[in-house]
C-alpha cells in the first residue's frame, strides 16, 4: 500500500542580501530570545549550540540597517539579550507572511493529498515486481538497503 502523502508545506526564506537570510530557525531563535531574555538559554531551548546561536544572531544583526537584538553585560540583573523593535516587528512579520503562504499553499497545493489512492494496475504491478523482490533479498541477507 503506498504511503499517503502529508499536507504540502512550504518553507519561507527571505534572502536579506547574498550571504545572509531570515527563516525559520532565525525567527525560532528570535522568539526563545524574546522568551528567555538570554542567547545562551535560547540556544540550549532549540538544542543548537552556543557559538551556532551567536553566529546566527550576528548574521541577523549585520544583514539590516538596524540590530534584531541588544544585549548588556553584568549589572544588577545579570545581563542578556533582548529584542530591539526592529527584531519584534521582524518575526512579526515573518509570521504573519507564513500564515498568509501557508493558506496559500493550502488552498492552491490541497489536490496534491486530496487525490483518492487507486489501486496499482496489472502492469504497475509487473513493473514494480522485480524491484520489489531484489529489496526483500537485499533485506534477508541483512545488507544495507541502496
Amino acid at each position: 500500500m503506498a504511503r499517503s502523502p502529508g499536507p504540502p508545506t512550504v518553507r519561507l526564506r527571505i534572502d536579506a542580501g547574498p550571504s545572509s537570510s531570515v527563516g525559520p530557525g532565525k525567527v525560532a531563535l528570535l522568539e526563545q530570545i524574546e522568551t528567555s531574555g538570554s542567547l545562551s538559554q535560547a540556544a540550549r531551548e532549540l538544542g543548537m549550540s552556543y557559538r551556532r546561536a551567536w553566529l546566527l544572531l550576528d548574521d541577523l544583526n549585520r544583514a539590516f540597517g538596524e540590530p534584531a537584538t541588544t544585549t548588556s553585560v553584568g549589572g544588577a540583573e545579570g545581563g542578556g539579550t533582548r529584542l530591539t523593535a526592529f527584531g519584534r516587528k521582524l518575526v512579526g512579520a515573518y509570521r504573519e507572511m507564513e500564515r498568509a503562504v501557508d493558506q496559500m499553499a493550502a488552498s492552491r497545493l490541497g489536490w496534491l493529498t486530496a487525490a483518492p489512492e487507486r489501486p496499482l494496475t496489472s502492469e504497475a504491478r509487473r513493473r514494480l515486481a522485480p524491484h520489489a523482490a531484489t529489496r526483500k533479498r537485499t533485506r534477508d541477507r541483512g545488507a544495507k538497503r541502496p
